[in-house]
């Protein structure tokens, strides 16, 4: 099919992404947030085993997330912030997945993990009180709808009822990951989307540990149709902490044969001031996606890798 005709098609989608994203702005301006524009470009990522920064020249990397400098905001003293924004990661191609995707991110200072659920309860109403009137209500053959109550699972019992383990008490890193996307997620969020919260210690990434006895993290998911919308923290704070995590990370990736990375140092001293806060990534075109009742991100971005 002609490129033209092919972007043409499109144009129902688009106009629906317009929307969404002129609802988001208007619904965090409303509520007091200040948007933000933070670098591209990062000499020094965050470090992660599974996510892979594109190198950009001159000793800088395309980011793969605006968190560390969103954060480095809310360490000068910055309340509540949000952003839209391109990010990038190496690799990645798929019915979910594009090499560059937009996020919509978002922290507050004083709150926790579970406020960022209520703040992704008052979006997706407010966002889908008009997605479901131009074509949403449906993906891939299932009903969808943001109504109440969503449902909150822990990672132990979500486990325990799907995958027939306990990954708390006895973790295995491979089991966990395998399992997690092929007999937990595909079960998430019909017809409204599931929070799935409370994970093991050794995927907290940047969260900060719940006082419990085994501890988990205090990191939620939040899915939609089977599909992973969003990851939120309530925020580790701890530098030297951050600091063991990372250096377990750059360590692992090196056992893996990975390339190296910097350690992110502006990150780790500006989070010597950083208050209690929570944050949470929420990933645009798939949200776009599931509102069209599309069934690739493909459909809902103008030019999708293969277009390029």
């Amino acid at each position: 099919m002609p490129e033209r005709n092919i972007l043409s098609a499109k144009r129902d989608a688009l106009e629906l992404r317009s929307r969404v994203i002129e609802r988001i702005r208007s619904h965090f301006r409303r509520a007091g947030f200040l948007e933000v524009q933070t670098p591209l470009l990062t000499p020094a990522p965050a470090p992660e085993l599974n996510i892979e920064a594109v190198p950009a020249g001159d000793g800088f990397f395309l980011a793969t997330s605006p968190e560390l400098y969103m954060k480095r905001l809310l360490a000068a003293g910055y309340g509540k912030l949000f952003q839209l924004t391109p990010v990038f990661r190496s690799g990645e191609r798929g019915r979910l997945h594009h090499p560059e995707f937009t996020l919509l991110e978002w922290y507050r200072t004083g709150a926790s993990y579970k406020d960022m659920q209520r703040d992704c309860v008052e979006l997706l109403h407010e966002v889908c009180a008009f997605g479901a009137a131009t074509g949403g209500g449906t993906c891939r053959g299932s009903v969808i709808e943001p109504g109440k109550p969503w449902e909150s699972l822990t990672v132990r019992d979500a486990f325990l009822r799907l995958a027939g383990w306990d990954p708390v008490v006895d973790f295995d890193p491979d089991r966990f990951d395998v399992d997690l996307v092929t007999k937990v997620e595909p079960y998430l969020g019909f017809p409204n989307p599931c929070f799935l919260e409370d994970y093991p210690p050794e995927r907290a990434a940047l969260a900060r540990l719940k006082d419990s006895a085994p501890p988990v993290a205090e990191r939620f998911e939040l899915y939609w149709a089977g599909i992973e919308l969003a990851n939120g923290f309530t925020e580790l704070t701890d530098p030297a902490e951050q600091r063991k995590r990372f250096e377990a990370v750059l360590a692992d990736r090196h056992e893996a044969g990975l390339s190296s990375r910097p350690m992110p140092e502006a990150f780790l001293a500006a989070i010597e001031h950083l208050p209690q806060c929570a944050g949470i990534a929420l990933g645009l075109d798939r949200l776009v996606m599931l509102l069209a009742g599309a069934d690739s991100v493909d459909r809902v971005v103008a030019f999708p890798p293969d277009l390029l």
